[in-house]
């Protein structure tokens, strides 16, 4: 009888964190911030995409494809993007950066894990018209002797098709690279 007691206390308990946590943090129906809005709209990338890579000033050795894939995760509280073509082995010597795009408070943030060996955030922001959501450096963890991430836009064309706008600061020089990507699944 006590381990029941015992048993019904902890579920009730439970019970209640789930409730406090949810209701905590729930935004009023209809009261979306724009940081929301503009983190709902990025969710509708889950899926693998292909398309071509093309970079300012050309880059030798750069492939003209390139693969991303989104993936909510976290109970929808982040959206994993990888550049990574589908099918090949997770190799910690291959070239596979991988950015977290989540809300903190009003912000939607981007943490980029980049193959330079940091992590550059940014902020971000959709634009008037809901069709861009541009991010701007706030900052970086880790060295920049190699060069950061520096700048990110995402252009919605439609459900299946939208453009990547990257720009990477290697010292003083921007290299920009764009993704013009198709919904592959």
């Amino acid at each position: 009888m006590k381990s029941l007691r015992i048993a019904l206390s902890i579920g009730f308990l439970t019970a209640l964190c789930a409730l406090t946590f949810t209701s905590a943090f729930a935004q009023p129906e209809g009261k979306k911030s724009e940081a929301q809005m503009s983190f709902d709209k990025l969710k509708t990338l889950a899926g693998t995409w292909k398309g071509a890579l093309t970079t300012e000033p050309p880059q030798s050795g750069m492939p003209d494809q390139g693969w991303v894939s989104f993936r909510v995760t976290s109970r929808g509280n982040a959206l994993v993007h990888e550049m990574k073509q589908p099918g090949t082995q997770d190799d910690p010597s291959k070239d596979d950066p991988i950015t977290m795009l989540y809300l903190d408070g009003d912000r939607l943030l981007l943490t980029h894990y980049c193959d330079a060996g940091n992590r550059p955030r940014m902020a971000g922001k959709m634009s008037a018209d809901g069709k861009t959501v541009e991010f701007d450096f706030l900052d970086v963890a880790g060295g920049t002797q190699y060069g950061h991430m520096h700048h990110a836009v995402f252009t919605f064309v439609d459900d299946n098709h939208h453009i990547e706008d990257w720009t990477y600061m290697a010292g003083e020089q921007p290299i920009h690279a764009r993704f013009d990507l198709q919904r592959a699944k």
